[in-house]
């Protein structure tokens, strides 16, 4: 897709559409008046026979609008009169690249109403656009014997901006072109049946970007790797499985490059049963999306190559299955974690925080200036947060407002969470270290905690992203829940904090994002199969 900027009279833009924005009164946009007045007021003619009501995301097609060049004049519904923030541009950005798909427009111009400078830049502008375009043109990649006809998808994307912007617009354009790749690698991922993007299926797509980006460096550790490593607890959780682990180290570092490395942590279960301690049968194939913590880490990794962005980022992976068999562990083992520490396996079902444990210990060696590690670790952070935020731990509070910040940038909701000693001193056992739960009463926290005790000397934060992963319903596929996934990167101290944000953002396909009936067959509305096993909620 290729992306152009304009900055003359709107009218004159030869192209199949322009898309202006419309208020829930029927009051044109300051951008549509210019093009309303050549075209003898059929746009306002329109408003007032009340055809259109400029509901938010609501779209009208006019097309052989007098006086304008355009073929087609795309009405999109901005709501209420007042200051756009962010998210009605967003909104309205979407449903006009939606709008777009369902016709057969090659080639379409943006020209909504903007948030104040400060909310939106020109350089973020630009990104936001190539970011919200590749993610509407996204498709879920089924395995269906018979394949639907593709939408008609656009060819190219011109924002009308003045001519000073020019650069920084550009400049976003490639940011967001890249984020936008990213996402779609880290959606296919985790969009895929267990039995198809398995450990190994990981490692080769890691490996695979390796050949793509020449700054990437990757290294798959097998089983006999991982025990030299006596990372016991991720062991643990691999045993009961006939599918290999895997651990992913994906390097990219930048000549320029003066900071500390960054490191990004993934939890990588790619099918997770429960174990022993067995998850609800009709829950359980929503778990295929275990490994989404993974997906965003090799998608971002994907981003910071294509971007050859200026820092050392490094991705770690750890990739298993929690399968139940002769071999698994069970409730009451003991095992040793690569730290030393020894844990109390009083829950099979929380096993996330087993392998996160062993990779921020292998992290350490980097001597990171960030750590970040991401997963969908636990239940209790969907009944804390609900889907719409992020759960933010970190035993920095600087760093923790930092990702909270860097998600309302792009509209991604996070909120941090305490993470004090008290949560930490539940997690006591009788027979080992620490146990691997603590009861059902704060069960994210002590999640969190539980990978604290794994951080001494790192500044570290975890994302508990349960909740905001992925969401229960797909228009196209009754059983199929599709991922939404997303990267973002903020500056930070010592050069950069790179986060990732996973997310229900508005910047998703009609296709994917729409509803159907909604599996309520949790009774709740929304289909969870995060833990809820006693005595803990988590993974």
């Amino acid at each position: 897709m290729n992306f152009e900027i304009w900055s003359k009279a709107l009218a004159e833009l030869p192209i199949d559409c322009i898309a202006v924005g419309v208020h829930d009164d029927g009051e044109l946009s300051a951008e549509a008046k210019p093009l309303d007045l050549r075209g003898r007021e059929k746009l306002s003619r329109l408003m007032k026979r009340g055809d259109f009501g400029g509901k938010p995301g609501e779209t009208w097609l006019v097309t052989d609008l007098e006086g304008v060049r355009a073929e087609r004049v795309l009405l999109v519904g901005l709501g209420a009169r007042g200051d756009i923030t962010r998210r009605t541009w967003r909104r309205a950005t979407l449903a006009a690249f939606s709008a777009a798909t369902r016709t057969r427009i090659n080639s379409l111009a943006l020209s909504l109403p903007r948030p104040a400078a400060k909310l939106l830049t020109d350089e973020r502008l630009g990104r936001a656009v190539a970011e919200i375009a590749g993610n509407a043109l996204y498709r879920v990649n089924d395995l269906k014997s018979a394949k639907k006809p593709r939408p008609h998808a656009l060819t190219k994307v011109v924002v009308v901006a003045p001519a000073k912007a020019t650069l920084a617009v550009k400049k976003g354009f490639a940011q967001g072109a890249a984020l936008a790749n990213g996402a779609a690698l880290m959606r296919n991922l985790a969009n895929l049946p267990g039995n198809v993007c398995t450990p190994t299926y990981l490692g080769k797509t890691a490996e695979g970007l390796a050949k793509t980006h020449k700054s990437l460096k990757v290294k798959v550790l097998g089983l006999a790797e991982i025990k030299r490593e006596k990372m016991g607890c991720f062991l643990a959780v691999t045993q009961g499985s006939e599918e290999p682990p895997r651990f992913l180290v994906i390097e990219h570092r930048h000549p320029k490059a003066k900071n500390a490395p960054v490191v990004l942590v993934g939890k990588g279960i790619t099918f997770d049963t429960g174990g022993i301690s067995l998850k609800d049968p009709p829950l359980m194939d929503e778990m295929k999306f275990d490994m989404s913590g993974a997906a965003c880490v090799i998608g971002t990794m994907n981003t910071v190559a294509e971007l050859n962005l200026p820092l050392n980022v490094i991705g770690l992976v750890a990739a298993c299955e929690n399968m139940p068999d002769g071999r698994a562990i069970k409730p009451g083992d003991i095992v040793t974690s690569a730290q030393g520490l020894t844990v109390e396996i009083l829950n099979t079902d929380a096993e996330g925080r087993l392998v996160l444990c062993d990779a921020l210990h292998y992290a350490k060696r980097f001597k990171p200036s960030v750590v970040v590690d991401m997963a969908t670790l636990t239940g209790a952070i969907v009944v804390a947060l609900g889907a719409h935020h992020t759960g933010v731990f970190a035993n920095d509070d600087a760093l923790a407002r930092e990702l909270v910040d860097c998600g309302a940038v792009v509209d991604d909701k996070a909120w941090q969470m305490p993470l004090t000693e008290e949560y930490g001193e539940q997690l006591k056992s009788n027979f080992a270290d620490m146990a691997n739960v603590a009861g059902r009463d704060g069960g994210a926290i002590t999640a969190a905690a539980f990978l604290g005790k794994f951080t001494q000397g790192l500044t570290w934060a975890h994302l508990d992203i349960a909740g905001a992963a992925y969401q229960g319903g797909a228009a196209e596929s009754p059983g199929a829940v599709v991922a939404r996934t997303r990267p973002a990167c903020s500056g930070s101290r010592n050069g950069c904090c790179a986060a990732i944000r996973c997310s229900k953002s508005d910047c998703l396909p009609s296709s994917c994002s729409s509803e159907r009936s909604r599996r309520t067959r949790n009774g709740r509305g929304r289909s969870c199969a995060w833990p809820r096993a006693e005595p803990a909620s988590g993974s």
